[in-house]
């Protein structure tokens, strides 16, 4: 990664209330998500972020929900729009698949709507048995 800046896994560096407009105003994912919902899910979860190394100033956002032995879900994948294509995006996931990595997991999972090159850069591909997995929605 450049050396302007700094990839942190540290939950202290989150900046929240940029991290919560991001998602709750800018995503497809999570528009009109709570600030306390969002709260709440970065207190469940492994987070990450790309931030400047002078201003400190943060630049991207990924959580992962993982339970450490056998399986992760990398989501809330976000990088601010001034700085897409300046590879920031691949600076955070490389970020986090270095944490992850050495963990062994049996399977990583994640969704996404248009970002399927990136995450392939990382090992991921369309899911081998799609019929296999379902889920439950709620509309909240």
């Amino acid at each position: 990664m450049n050396s302007i800046y700094r990839f942190s896994a540290d939950d202290a560096d989150i900046d929240r209330e940029q991290v919560h407009q991001w998602l709750s105003e800018e995503s497809y994912w999570a528009e009109g998500r709570s600030r306390a919902t969002q709260d709440r899910a970065i207190e469940g979860s492994r987070n990450f972020g790309v931030y400047e190394t002078g201003s400190g100033r943060q630049l991207a956002y990924a959580r992962v929900v993982t339970d450490g032995v056998t399986f992760a879900w990398l989501c809330d994948v976000f990088v601010a729009a001034e700085v897409r294509g300046q590879g920031i995006g691949v600076a955070l996931i490389n970020g986090v698949m270095d944490v992850f990595e050495p963990l062994n997991l049996k399977r990583m999972l994640l969704a996404t709507e248009d970002a399927q090159g990136l995450y392939a850069k990382f090992g991921f591909e369309p899911l081998a048995a799609p019929s296999r997995w379902m889920e439950r929605q709620r509309n909240n």
